[in-house]
């Protein structure tokens, strides 16, 4: 394995090679996403069919956050990453093809794979090569290049609907973003040419790190502790996303004001990534997830009262912009705060088993609020989700400071 620099090191000099990959394949994956249940009910999946079927990006994300660590860890970042890509294609050749739902959420499901293998080798690659200086604006950097695909994507997606009359067509988008980042990681430089190698010692260390599974355990710990606390991150982003849009239509806004608000919130989310990393790196990880969480849970709580106020639509705007914000602060944290737990010498499987906890808390967040509002109310579903990031903001006050003190009071390199 590689190891990261610190003298005279710029970010600049990776960013074009690192960042243009991964906004591609964002975009791609963006502009597939949101007609994923349009198509699923298409071929013949009930409502809750097509829902399931949306959710198996997720579930692939899920599942392939592991073994992404184990794959990236044995051929490298950039071989795993043109892997992603190649799967992703076979992902929507499938879907092209599909004659049946079932076929079709296989072909979701490949696309997941492929995206948790990718955000996975990028990461492995900053993580190895970023000085822990400038990490957190690194990572926050490369986490607002994945956002930025989000965004443009399903824009994009529409102008092809519009252009073509056919929901279908959309899936070029994603072939041509694939086929894009192929290009770009063929041809380009090897953003790792030319940075400082491991010496011999730390070669021979590398060789002797321990496995996937080997891994895992010796940081069962920090694993269960500081992932609990991702986890939390990641169902309170999932579950707000889920909750928006419900709670508009609960209230009776039309389609096109709930997309106009929850854009601007979008926006906002957006333009404060960098502004996130800058924090990390100079007040400490503390300074933005904790007020990034505090700030979510206690606008969702306000949210859940809310609901049969006569100024319900004014509390709604306010509040999903505020959440943009607050989720904003947090942005790249969860990158961050895995980068600096994990292993110097062989990150890519601890990284894994930390995604795969944020990621778990992202999918079975949605539907524990469905649960919830099936059997109480979206107001208790709501209310609940707040509640659980308060304990989620004091796992992480906790341990933070015990696992990931201040980054210019420690070396660089992790707790391996």
């Amino acid at each position: 394995m590689t190891t990261s620099i610190d003298d005279g090191f710029r970010f600049r000099s990776i960013a074009l090679p690192a960042l243009v990959p991964t906004l591609l394949f964002g975009i791609g994956e963006g502009a597939v996403i949101p007609i994923i249940p349009a198509v699923a009910a298409s071929l013949g999946a009930d409502l809750a069919g097509a829902a399931l079927i949306a959710a198996m990006i997720v579930v692939g994300q899920l599942a392939g956050d592991i073994p992404a660590g184990w794959l990236v860890s044995k051929i490298g970042e950039r071989r795993a990453m043109i892997g992603a890509a190649l799967l992703s294609l076979l992902g929507i050749a499938l879907a092209i093809i599909a004659v049946q739902a079932a076929v079709f959420g296989l072909a979701v499901f490949l696309i997941g794979l492929s995206a948790a293998t990718f955000a996975l080798a990028r990461q492995a690659f900053m993580t190895t090569y970023v000085p822990v200086r400038i990490r957190a604006r690194a990572l926050s950097t490369l986490g607002g290049a994945f956002r930025a695909g989000w965004f443009v994507g399903p824009f994009l997606g529409a102008a092809v609907i519009a252009v073509t009359g056919t929901v279908e067509a959309v899936f070029f988008v994603h072939v041509a973003c694939a086929v894009a980042v192929l290009v770009v990681l063929v041809v380009m430089r090897d953003p790792t040419e030319g940075l400082q190698r491991p010496d011999a010692g730390e070669r021979e260390l590398a060789a002797e790190a321990p496995g996937l599974f080997r891994t895992i355990w010796l940081h069962r710990g920090v694993l269960l502790r500081m992932g609990t606390g991702a986890g939390v991150v990641g169902a309170l982003r999932a579950s707000r996303l889920a909750i928006l849009p419900l709670w508009a239509v609960s209230i009776g806004l039309s389609e096109q004001t709930t997309a106009l608000v929850i854009g601007i919130g979008a926006a906002a989310d957006f333009a404060l990534f960098y502004t996130s990393g800058q924090i990390m790196d100079r007040f400490g990880r503390l300074w933005s997830v904790v007020p990034s969480m505090l700030g979510m849970s206690i606008a969702l709580l306000t949210l859940s009262v809310t609901h049969e106020l006569g100024s319900a639509v004014q509390w709604f705007v306010v509040i999903a912009v505020f959440l943009g914000v607050a989720n904003g602060v947090g942005s790249g944290i969860i990158m961050t705060l895995s980068a600096d737990l994990a292993p110097r010498e062989n990150p890519a499987p601890f990284l894994g088993a930390f995604r795969f906890a944020a990621d778990a808390g992202a999918a079975v967040a949605p539907l524990a609020v469905a649960g919830v509002v099936a059997v109480a109310s979206l107001s208790v579903a709501t209310g609940l989700v707040g509640v659980v990031g308060l304990a989620g903001v004091a796992i992480l006050w906790r341990n933070i400071p015990r696992y990931v003190p201040h980054p210019r009071a420690r070396p660089a390199g992790g707790t391996g």
